[in-house]
C-alpha cells in the first residue's frame, strides 16, 4: 500500500511537471561576440526560465555592442526590447526608459509632471548626480556602441541646460518662500 501511494505521488509530481515551460539548466552564459548572434542567444535564455538574468544580459550585450560599434546598434537593441516586452519579461514602459538611458538624447531620470519647487528643488543634487550617471550609460550607448557622437553631445549640452535651469528655479522658488 505504501509503495502504491508513492508510485502515484511520483506520477502526479512527473505529470505535472510535463506540461511546464522548458527552463535553462544554467542562466550563466559567455555571448557570441556578434551583436546579432548575442541578442539570439539572450533571447532564447530568457524564453528558457532565465528573466530575472534580465540586467545582466543587458549588460553583457552592451560590452558587445561596444566591442563591435556600428551605427545600426540602436535599431538592434530598439528591436531586442520591443521582442522581450511583447514576450512580457519586461514592460513597455521599462524597454522604453532603458532604450532611452542608452540611446537618446532624453533624460529618463528627470521626467515627470510634477512640481520642481517642491519635489526636485529638495533633492537637486540627487536628481543632478542621476542625470550625470544617465550620460555615462548614454555616452556607452551613442558614443562607443553605436558611434553617435552627434546624439552624445546634444545630450551633454541638454544636461548642462537642465543643471542651469533646475539651479535657477530653485533659485526663485527659495526667494519666493522667503518673501
Amino acid at each position: 500500500m505504501k509503495s502504491l501511494i508513492i508510485a502515484l505521488g511520483t506520477l502526479i509530481v512527473l505529470g505535472g511537471c510535463a506540461n511546464q515551460t522548458p527552463v535553462a539548466t544554467s542562466c550563466n552564459i559567455d555571448v557570441s561576440n556578434k551583436l546579432v548572434s548575442a541578442i539570439h542567444e539572450v533571447e532564447e535564455r530568457l524564453a528558457s526560465g532565465c528573466a530575472y538574468h534580465f540586467d545582466a544580459y543587458f549588460q553583457q550585450l552592451m560590452k558587445v555592442a561596444e566591442e563591435n560599434a556600428a551605427p545600426e546598434n540602436k535599431q538592434l537593441f530598439s528591436e531586442h526590447l520591443v521582442r522581450v516586452s511583447d514576450a512580457g519579461l519586461i514592460n513597455k514602459r521599462q524597454a522604453k526608459a532603458l532604450y532611452n538611458r542608452y540611446f537618446n538624447v532624453k533624460f529618463v531620470s528627470f521626467t515627470g509632471d510634477y512640481n520642481t519647487c517642491s519635489q526636485a528643488c529638495p533633492v537637486h543634487s540627487e536628481v543632478v548626480s542621476n542625470m550625470r550617471h544617465e550620460l555615462k550609460d548614454k555616452e556607452r550607448g551613442l558614443m562607443h556602441a553605436s558611434l553617435d557622437q552627434g546624439s552624445y553631445y546634444r545630450a551633454d549640452h541638454l544636461l548642462k541646460e537642465a543643471q542651469l535651469v533646475l539651479e535657477a528655479t530653485c533659485r526663485a522658488c527659495a526667494n519666493g518662500d522667503q518673501n
